[in-house]
């Protein structure tokens, strides 16, 4: 919900707030979660732990490297390997999309298709 600050909103303020508020996660509930900050909250933190876990990989590589103690610097390169996956999962969910917004995984569509329905739902008189 939003707020104003300094001044207060009378209650028909309020009321057609709350109304288009409800308007629009009707309308594209997408766009809702997307300026109610939904979509964010998580990716941050995966973002900063696959970072972590690539410089504590990089890190026991190195320890491993510089003590030649092979199964120290292959679980180094483990290490980081795993943070870089962990970084481009976070990066790749944080492309914008809902969590479930294009339905189940099998039932993805192309992107002309996607397009077409979208055109079609913005011209109805056709």
């Amino acid at each position: 919900m939003f707020y104003c600050v300094g001044m207060p909103l009378s209650d028909r303020e309020r009321r057609l707030l709350a109304e288009m508020e409800e308007a629009l996660a009707t309308d594209d509930p997408r766009l809702q979660s997307r300026l109610a900050g939904a979509t964010m909250t998580k990716v941050k933190p995966r973002i900063l732990l696959g970072a972590s876990l690539i410089f504590a990989g990089i890190a026991v590589l190195f320890i491993g490297l510089v003590a030649q103690i092979t199964l120290v610097g292959v679980a180094g390169f483990l290490i980081a390997l795993t943070g870089l996956l962990a970084l481009i999962r976070s990066i790749g969910n944080s492309s914008g999309r809902a969590a479930g917004s294009n339905g189940p995984r099998g039932q993805r569509r192309d992107i002309s298709s996607r397009l077409q329905e979208r055109w079609d739902k913005r011209n109805p008189q056709q």
